[in-house]
């Protein structure tokens, strides 16, 4: 495990660093290139364990790229290049010989837009365990079901499992898609602005989602509501211009950030 004292910038090195214990997942001196360009640079920010890290900042300063680099994403846009470290539980995911399709399932993704396939509620959910090799049908009833019940999608799908999952509102499009991420028991959640789409509604219900799903995983989330990281989050990462700014307890950024470009895009000045 790398030492976690590289966590943060040294602008925020009075912040305690966590104990390797509690970092699920850690990038170290990471960087990411479209062609010679970078988008992200030289960032250093762990993920810690059963707690949900937002990462905040103004359109284009590198926090999806920075997530998508975190389950290999970035691996199907050509020209892409990817320098430094992500570990997960101690192994490099970027190592010679590392599946980048078993990192996926371990690290799963939700998108911005829903995107359930054009097959019945059953199947989106089954989708990926077949793809694995998961023929009982016992078993996959069983997945199928506690994913829904994980996703809190249960209760309004149950007796129409045969139907479209086109079908369903936005809202239980996105709760699908996450049952669907579930289904493979991936354990961190990589969620892209999830919630962008949806009307005030379906997006509480996305947020109590995400505080429930904490218990289980752990959580990444791209969003450009500050509102949003100050309800659901545990730790927020702030980003701008594709370098990691400052990094810390969400309470403690919100209220008491150490960076005046934190404080000035947190209280809307620019972004």
């Amino acid at each position: 495990m790398p030492e976690q004292t590289s966590s943060v910038p040294s602008s925020t090195s009075s912040w305690t660093p966590p104990s390797p214990e509690a970092v699920k997942m850690q990038a170290t001196e990471l960087s990411v290139f479209y062609g010679a360009k970078p988008a992200i640079n030289k960032v250093s920010l762990p993920v810690l364990r059963n707690e949900v890290t937002a990462l905040i900042g103004p359109s284009g300063c590198g926090k999806s790229t920075f997530l998508r680099t975190l389950n290999r994403m970035n691996d199907l846009i050509s020209g892409t290049r990817v320098d430094g470290k992500v570990v997960l539980d101690g192994q490099d995911v970027y190592a010679r010989g590392v599946d980048p399709v078993e990192v996926r399932r371990r690290v799963g993704m939700v998108f911005q837009k829903s995107n359930p396939f054009p097959k019945s509620i059953y199947e989106n959910v089954a989708f990926g365990l077949r793809i694995a090799g998961e023929k009982n049908t016992r078993v996959l009833d069983e997945k199928v079901e506690k994913s829904l019940r994980n996703a809190a999608i249960w209760d309004e799908v149950k007796d129409r499992l045969d139907t479209s999952a086109l079908a369903l509102s936005g809202g239980q499009q996105q709760r699908l898609c996450i049952a669907r991420a579930l289904a493979v028991e991936p354990e961190v959640i990589l969620m892209d602005e999830p919630a962008s789409a949806l009307d005030p509604i379906a997006t509480a219900r996305i947020e109590e989602l995400i505080r429930e799903l904490r218990e289980r995983y752990t959580i990444v989330i791209v969003t450009h509501s500050m509102q949003q990281a100050a309800r659901v989050s545990d730790f927020t990462a702030f980003f701008y211009m594709g370098e990691l700014v400052e990094y810390g307890e969400t309470k403690r950024m919100f209220t008491k950030p150490r960076e005046q470009r934190t404080e000035d895009y947190i209280t809307g000045r620019f972004g």
